[in-house]
């Protein structure tokens, strides 16, 4: 079946399309859309692509050493993110690029496909949590910036208004070790069973932390993260967690996970890998 496409040049351009067909898909790298229509579950009337908007790719970094922050295009794809200044800046970010998929997907997929998407299984959305990431949207008439866990309403939901687009990704810059681990039947190219990223802020003596596929959205941690943080002894370039520490960090964490029972895995499989996955993250991120 034919259908209608708009080729946006500028993000004005997709916005005012967008003004001017309400029930419009936006399409980036179409990985997430283009399954759907091969399955016969979304038949698109009208298309509006933004993946040749020059303003939604790339990556650069607004100030310098503490407070900068990565500015991540809404159609920088993951084949990007899992190379370049996001292996330094952001490395859980790049981790999670590379489960993405095949390479194929990798050079189509965009973040903010993943975002406006909003699975709780998207891979990059714990890392974009546990880094404190603010999500840039543009709308008809001005733009604003919703915290990563303010973005998420629900299972494939988001705070997107009608009329809005994904524009960038901010992510602050955290001096510190980061991790990503992934259960699933292998390591890529399959939906997490459940999913973890940790992010230490060695400068902020914080610790940041994001879950995936165990719950409605992708979730925090946030007791977890402030126990551990007031219970770490912290240095300049590392910090220390004693072991019973990092076992109650591990049984905090898989505590604010919210996982179901489906066909991938059971909630008590969940919790349990999400705890797995704090203890080695915790561990691999420390002394």
């Amino acid at each position: 079946m034919a259908m209608p496409v708009i080729v946006a040049d500028s993000v004005e351009h997709a916005l005012s399309a967008l003004a001017d067909h309400p029930d419009a898909t936006v399409l980036a790298g179409g990985t997430d859309l283009m399954v759907e229509v091969n399955d016969g579950r979304r038949t698109p009337t009208q298309v509006i692509a933004v993946g040749r908007v020059a303003e939604l790719t790339g990556i650069r970094v607004d100030g310098h050493a503490e407070g900068a922050t990565i500015v991540i295009g809404a159609a920088t794809t993951f084949a990007r993110l899992e190379r370049g200044p996001i292996t330094e800046l952001a490395p859980a970010l790049a981790y999670a690029a590379r489960t993405v998929g095949s390479p194929q997907i990798r050079n189509a997929a965009t973040i903010g496909g993943n975002l406006a998407t909003a699975s709780p299984a998207g891979d990059s959305l714990p890392v974009l949590v546990a880094l404190g990431a603010t999500i840039e949207v543009a709308g008809a008439n001005d733009r604003r910036q919703i915290p990563i866990v303010e973005f998420f309403t629900g299972p494939k939901r988001s705070a997107l208004a009608p009329g809005e687009l994904v524009v960038a990704v901010h992510v602050p810059v955290r001096r510190g070790p980061q991790d990503y681990l992934k259960v699933g039947v292998r390591n890529a190219m399959v939906i997490a069973v459940a999913s973890l990223a940790i992010a230490v802020d060695l400068d902020a003596r914080t610790v940041g932390v994001g879950l995936g596929s165990v719950g409605p959205t992708p979730l925090g941690a946030p007791d977890a993260c402030a126990r551990i943080a007031e219970q770490a002894r912290w240095d300049t370039d590392h910090l220390t967690v004693d072991p019973a520490a990092a076992a109650d960090f591990a049984d905090q964490v898989a505590a604010a996970a919210r996982p179901i029972d489906d066909h991938r895995g059971t909630a008590e499989y969940r919790r349990n890998a999400v705890r797995v996955m704090a203890a080695r993250a915790l561990r691999r991120c420390g002394r």
